[in-house]
């Protein structure tokens, strides 16, 4: 079976100049964000161009307006833990999960060009960015922060308003798209910052994009009667078919006090084994749905 971090499907098309596949992604953000850095890894090889959204919901309605189009959507870090939100609306949407990466996080503090460290009296970027910064900010005190909605776009609006004093935390990437100095960089607490990203598609395309690929990860979600030892009893039977349990996270089900739905991951090395789990957990769960099989993702520097 082969690899399909980089697949080839029908919504891709060659450039006969380059040779290479172009591929359109949408993302939460803007050029230099996480995201931005996320795709171009995740699509190495290829020629990607990424479509800005503001919110991720917006990803979710680029796709639905053109199939074509892939996703990329964080789904957990390793400080901040789960986004939520996206469990939801990947669930809600009906896309397929068909890839992930992990995305190591190295935070700079950027400025003007000749903006010095002990000049800066304001700095802007996403409130988890700057929460991933405490230790650096606390040499900082007489620098006022102020929470902005995304870090790539706080370097952009530093620099289209020339904003002397200001500074951002975002990627390097974000500082060179937007002629930025960088004044300090690896300023983030935790050296093990990781968030990882899944690529999403509509069903459709999926299934092109995956026929004959390795899968070795699973994503389900599933809801359990309201009675005691329901979920440890489909865990059980996982562990039984010798599935890797590798996250689980619950959320209420809106409407229906005190029953949660749970997603959860699976890695497994024999698919056939794995298709029989499923199988016998179908009579112990209510609403399974698998909401993505695909290669489990490598973790990039």
């Amino acid at each position: 079976m082969k690899s399909c971090r980089n697949p080839v499907g029908l919504f891709y098309f060659e450039n006969k100049l380059t040779g290479t596949m172009k591929r359109k992604v949408a993302i939460q953000g803007i050029a230099g964000s996480y995201h931005d850095i996320a795709a171009r890894r995740y699509f190495e090889g290829d020629e990607v161009e990424t479509i800005p959204c503001n919110t991720f919901r917006d990803v979710i309605q680029s796709i639905k307006k053109d199939p074509s189009i892939l996703g990329l959507m964080a789904i957990e870090n390793t400080i901040a833990g789960s986004l939520l939100q996206n469990h939801e609306l990947i669930r809600e949407s009906g896309f397929s999960v068909i890839g992930e990466y992990k995305l190591r996080i190295s935070h700079s503090l950027v400025a003007l060009p000749g903006t010095k460290l002990e000049d800066v009296v304001e700095i802007n970027s996403h409130p988890i960015a700057l929460m991933q910064c405490t230790d650096f900010l606390d040499t900082l005190p007489n620098a006022k922060i102020v929470e902005k909605d995304d870090t790539a776009s706080s370097a952009r609006w530093i620099a289209e308003q020339h904003l002397k004093g200001h500074a951002a935390i975002c990627g390097k990437l974000a500082a060179e798209i937007y002629g930025m100095e960088v004044l300090a960089e690896g300023i983030e607490t935790n050296k093990r910052n990781f968030t990882r990203f899944v690529a999403i598609a509509d069903r459709w395309t999926a299934d092109e994009v995956m026929r004959d690929c390795v899968k070795n990860k699973a994503s389900l979600v599933f809801a359990v009667p309201h009675v005691a030892g329901s979920l440890s009893r489909v865990l059980s039977v996982l562990s039984f078919y010798d599935m890797n349990l590798s996250k689980i996270q619950s959320l209420p089900i809106i409407g229906r006090e005190w029953e949660y739905l749970f997603y959860v991951n699976l890695t497994f090395n024999d698919y056939i084994k794995y298709r029989q789990a499923l199988d016998a957990i179908r009579p112990l769960t209510k609403d399974l749905k698998i909401l993505g099989e695909y290669e489990e993702g490598r973790q990039g520097l």
